[in-house]
């Protein structure tokens, strides 16, 4: 058997009440493709960062190809030969792709060198891309090929992958796939992070399973099922989100003709945009990142304004109002950034609560705020969304993105909303908590309120919708009923293959 490529042995990091990573050990051999898999907070951010030189360890060693492996800081790992990929790309929009690829090497050729060796990089492993481009005219899966090409002009022994799938089509999944099987071939180790265990199972030679900061069980993802390793991840097994089928009711949404110029140069402008959202219903939207996904949401939500008449609520012409006033008719919405948009970092979750709840749970009077109702009704929120944080008193800064996660959708499911536009609901959740987000969204339709579900995972979309539509370079393709769609079919109409209704920003409903 070969050597092992990185070795672990006790590796341990603490934090002021919480034992990030508890005496960890696993190994990763070359060409191997490992998986890092564990339920948000089980320390897979944390491990990553020890072995990047980003965070030191508290006791335990690393080795690589048998020599002591100590980081100090990134430099040092990717001078050793380990590069990593991060969830949340580091790329200046302004600047073309050379530049960006530049200011991640210590030592860049001269410009038209580097050019040329993007491209030959590039063409070698399947991931076209023009080094003259600017960024901020690429889409999220171009970007992400970015990161990758900066990555692989190291020449990297061992390349760590965070949620490398999460803003990418089928058809980009596929493409990444392979670059990952060729370098994999060619003797480069790989750890992989992902929620997405069939994409597990599809790539992954083995896996190690975090829980709680331990190491609790070791296997080789083909050789078992994805519902398995949700349940190693865990500790219990989990059911499938489910709900009675119900016909929709009465229109509570309508949205005609809706146009809408981005607030940033690098953003989508929304060409007539029609839909309609039933009482009980749960519309899909899927798209890759930067289609024109947070522009509509913040035209939804009162963010941008709008013409009076390009949404309706129950009716009433609402287009011109703002968030409060919408708020207070019962249109709430949750955005995809956490910190700084759905969440302010610094403030606890009591504030964070305060925030958006105010209106509907009447947590002011007179003039004064209500801070034991504001605090009462966090913990509610903590409780029933199982967010993992030692109280309402802590800052949104200091939960794991998962659990701030699930607080920022549930302070808005628990006021009861008549419409709830969601975007990226179980980005980064784990798959116990992605599916009590999802149970909650079913639930809260049940009940009889409307749901805009904004995604890139499309088998969530799948599992929950009564209703797809793909949205492409800001247009809205017609609605499909989700039972049935291909992967195909959805890749297509995500491409832009389908009818955008372009010509009256009406969109007819189709029963699902």
């Amino acid at each position: 058997m070969t050597a092992p490529l990185l070795e672990i042995a006790g590796l341990t990091k603490a934090y002021p009440g919480v034992v990030a990573n508890d005496a960890v050990s696993f190994a990763i051999r070359p060409g191997e493709v490992h998986a890092l898999l564990g339920e948000n907070g089980a320390g897979k951010s944390t491990l990553v960062k020890m072995i990047y030189g980003l965070v030191r360890p508290d006791a335990g060693s690393m080795t690589l190809e048998g020599r002591a492996f100590t980081p100090a800081e990134p430099r040092a790992a990717r001078a050793a030969g380990v590069a990593m990929v991060f969830q949340h790309f580091s790329l200046f929009e302004a600047l073309n792709v050379a530049e960006n690829v530049a200011l991640g090497m210590e030592d860049p050729p001269r410009p038209r060198d580097l050019a040329q060796q993007i491209r030959e990089v590039s063409e070698t492993y399947g991931l076209p891309l023009d080094p003259d481009r600017l960024v901020g005219d690429l889409s999220a899966g171009e970007r992400q090929r970015v990161e990758i090409i900066r990555c692989l002009l190291q020449d990297p022994k061992l390349l760590i992958m965070d949620e490398p799938t999460s803003v990418l089509t089928p058809q980009e999944v596929e493409i990444l796939f392979h670059t990952l099987r060729k370098l994999s071939a060619e003797g480069t180790a790989i750890l992989y992070i992902s929620h997405k265990l069939e994409e597990i199972r599809a790539l992954c030679d083995a896996a190690t399973i975090l829980r709680l900061g331990k190491v609790v069980a070791e296997c080789t993802p083909r050789e078992v099922s994805a519902a398995h390793m949700a349940e190693l991840m865990v500790g219990k097994s989990l059911a499938a989100p489910a709900r009675a089928a119900t016909p929709p009711g009465a229109v509570l949404l309508k949205v005609t003709g809706l146009s809408l110029e981005p607030a940033t140069p690098f953003g989508t402008p929304l060409r007539h945009i029609g839909m309609e959202l039933r009482a009980g219903e749960i519309l899909g939207i899927g798209g890759v990142a930067g289609n024109g996904q947070d522009e509509l949401l913040a035209a939804l939500s009162g963010e941008a304004r709008t013409s009076p008449g390009a949404i309706a609520l129950a009716g009433a012409q609402i287009g011109a109002l703002g968030p409060n006033e919408r708020r207070r008719l019962g249109l709430l919405c949750a955005p995809e950034e956490r910190l700084g948009h759905a969440a302010a970092p610094d403030m606890s979750l009591t504030e964070n609560a305060l925030l958006t709840a105010r209106l509907r749970q009447g947590l002011d009077r007179h003039g004064f705020l209500n801070w034991n109702g504001a605090q009462a009704y966090a913990e509610q929120v903590i409780a029933k969304f199982d967010v993992r944080t030692p109280g309402a008193h802590v800052a949104a800064r200091a939960l794991s993105g998962g659990n701030l996660q699930k607080f920022v959708i549930g302070r808005e499911i628990m006021q009861a909303p008549r419409v709830l536009v969601v975007n990226q609901p179980t980005w980064g959740v784990d798959a116990s908590a992605a599916a009590d987000i999802r149970q909650a969204l079913l639930d809260l339709a049940q009940n009889g309120a409307a749901v805009i579900c904004i995604s890139q995972d499309l088998d969530e979309l799948l599992e929950i919708s009564d209703r797809f539509c793909a949205l492409n370079e800001g247009r809205l393709s017609a609605p499909r009923p989700a039972r049935g769609l291909s992967m195909e079919e959805i890749g297509l109409m995500l491409g832009g293959a389908h009818d955008m209704h372009e010509a009256d920003g009406e969109m007819p409903h189709v029963p699902a």
